[in-house]
């Protein structure tokens, strides 16, 4: 029905892509049914946008046409930013995020357990969101012995907005999959320093010193010795809490939505009146 409508439109057509394409058996399955359906729809669109690099590669692959990269924006003022040095026990780590396999939870787990045994006691891990393995997540946890494990089940975005800007770091350790990476943003506005998997999208917006926050969740002795360092050490926390509050400004939704109008008048002043050409 998508592709009959937009056969006949005859207004200016802007496509957006906005997730990445697993590097599974399955998902190259899928895009091979899937590659056929977008030829035929590219040839209608005027114009394409990717909230990412990893958010083009797929559409790349079947065009040569110019991808204009927009990334995602955040209502900033929505987070409150509290910067917080290093905590009184016990700190806390947070987790938001769905419970399955591509997102990592079980590395996570396996990290926290060293830094738990190492900091004795006074850190512990809140595990907000639902999924498929959440069950063999507790049980992991359980066999594991992990002290201070929490699994919050959903949250509503109230609770979410409180959780971040009362938590001490923030963890997201997602394996691949990820074509952006909004939950770093939100962290982010709240002051809260990251850790996160060094997948394509998260590396798309972790830059700069951002990229210290970047690590392999399989590697659990440096992921649970990034975790103590952003924990421990009050002048880096500091340093990268700057960092992000300045970084963050250009991902506002007034700059993002700035950006979608400026190529939207492109796009008619080029395009109005004339039929697409496929390239």
């Amino acid at each position: 029905l998508s592709r009959q409508i937009l056969s006949r439109s005859t207004s200016v057509n802007i496509a957006t892509f906005h997730a990445k394409v697993p590097e599974t058996v399955m998902a190259r399955t899928l895009s091979v049914v899937i590659t056929p359906y977008m030829r035929t729809v590219l040839k209608d669109l005027h114009e394409l946008t990717a909230v990412s690099l990893p958010a083009a590669e797929y559409v790349s692959s079947l065009t040569d046409r110019p991808i204009t990269i927009i990334q995602n924006g955040i209502d900033v003022q929505h987070f409150t930013f509290t910067p917080r040095a290093r905590a009184a026990s016990p700190r806390t780590i947070v987790y938001i995020g769905r419970l399955e396999q591509r997102k990592g939870v079980k590395y996570l787990l396996r990290a926290y357990a060293r830094l738990a045994q190492d900091l004795e006691g006074t850190v512990r891990l809140l595990i907000a969101g639902d999924g498929a393995d959440r069950r063999k997540l507790t049980l992991l946890a359980e066999e594991l012995q992990i002290p201070n494990v929490e699994f919050l089940g959903y949250i509503s975005d109230e609770q979410k907005v409180a959780l971040l800007a009362s938590a001490d770091l923030f963890c997201s350790p997602a394996l691949y999959g990820e074509s952006f990476g909004v939950v770093l943003l939100e962290a982010m506005a709240s002051g809260l320093p990251i850790v996160a998997g060094d997948n394509s999208g998260y590396e798309s917006v972790l830059r700069e010193l951002g990229t210290l926050s970047l690590v392999n969740p399989k590697d659990e002795i440096d992921f649970a010795r990034r975790m103590r360092v952003l924990l421990e050490e009050p002048k880096l926390r500091a340093l990268w809490q700057t960092w992000a509050r300045s970084y963050i400004k250009q991902f506002t939704y007034e700059k993002v939505v700035d950006q979608y109008e400026r190529l939207y008048r492109k796009a008619l002043r080029k395009y109005a009146g004339s039929p697409v050409h496929a390239r």
